[in-house]
């Protein structure tokens, strides 16, 4: 099993140390000729969303990776990564910049906690998993997830911490405002290796 893990920006390489603890490899995604790899999922770290988006965009990676994910590529995000999926950004005039790739139904508000809980520790349940340390930077949150999503059973809320929802799942897309890379707990990680192999075949 191969993990291909956003290289461009942001805390990769806590991801790919975790990744490989549990068993799978790793590759990372640094330029469009790396897109051309076999890998069985992907990873989409936090950092700078903004910049993320807008390197995608400038290296030619953009397009294909929405492409993957909209045909079923497992997907991690966390933090940033969650923004970058989110179809509609709270307070954005046009709802969602063509640099981020809309495909999670859900509204997010970026750097949601404002200065003073900018970061943060927390321990609430994940669905299917249990209590889990949470590590918040400028995390974002999801304000809602579209009816439909949930109502199909497609969409699942995962996560809720002070009232706010900081975890989803919808089909393939995994997605975390906060850091799990950086707590020692694996269970998140290995939920979506093991929804990956699910869906890899032997």
């Amino acid at each position: 099993m191969i993990i291909a893990v956003l290289a461009l920006q942001g805390a990769f390489a806590e991801h790919e140390k975790m990744i490989r603890s549990l068993g799978a490899d790793c590759i990372e995604l640094r330029q469009a000729e790396d897109l051309k790899k076999h890998y069985d999922g992907l990873i989409l770290p936090g950092g700078e969303s903004t910049v993320q988006g807008k390197l995608l965009r400038e290296l030619g990676m953009f397009d294909t990776i929405k492409k993957q994910i909209e045909d079923g590529l497992p997907v991690l995000a966390t933090c940033a990564g969650m923004i970058l999926l989110a179809s509609v950004i709270d307070g954005q005039i046009d709802g969602q910049p063509d640099s981020y790739f809309g495909t999670l139904p859900v509204r997010v508000r970026r750097n949601a906690y404002g200065r003073q809980l900018s970061s943060f520790h927390a321990k609430a349940d994940v669905a299917g998993i249990g209590a889990v340390p949470m590590t918040f930077i400028r995390a974002p949150y999801v304000v809602e997830m579209d009816k439909d999503a949930l109502a199909s059973g497609n969409g699942q809320i995962l996560a809720v911490v002070n009232n706010r929802i900081v975890g989803v799942r919808y089909k393939n897309q995994f997605a975390f405002a906060f850091h799990p890379e950086l707590d020692p707990d694996t269970r998140i990680h290995q939920a979506f290796l093991n929804c990956v192999k699910a869906r890899t075949p032997d």
